[in-house]
């Protein structure tokens, strides 16, 4: 079985950091890509930022040049550097790992809120 746990959310004001962390666990050869999604009240998950096997980082626009998204060196590990944030970041935020040929799996998700 797999299991992720997400961390490092929580209450900012706008303009602050956060880092969320997500640990992968269980029987997770393969790795194809880990992520973060956001999801709000009444509106479909969105990806905020994907990292590939090979390195390959992809962001949403409206987090580019704000948030850095890195994979530990045990490759079983995937943090979320968030700068900058803003109201509209605010978001519960799932972590993803996709496996070769596997279903994927998600985290139980952190909440994100920023505001004054």
């Amino acid at each position: 079985q797999v299991q992720l746990v997400e961390s490092g959310g929580g209450l900012v004001q706008p303009g602050e950091s956060l880092r969320l962390s997500c640990v992968a666990s269980g029987n997770i050869s393969n790795i194809t890509t880990m992520g973060w999604y956001r999801q709000t009240p009444g509106k479909q998950r969105e990806v905020v930022a994907i990292i590939t096997s090979a390195d390959i980082r992809i962001y949403t626009n409206s987090v580019k040049g704000r948030f850095t998204i890195s994979r530990g060196n045990a490759k079983n590990t995937v943090d979320l550097q968030m700068n900058s944030l803003k109201p509209e970041d605010t978001a519960v935020y799932y972590c993803r790992l996709t496996l070769l040929n596997r279903p994927d799996y998600w985290g139980q998700g952190t909440q994100v809120t920023v505001s004054s």
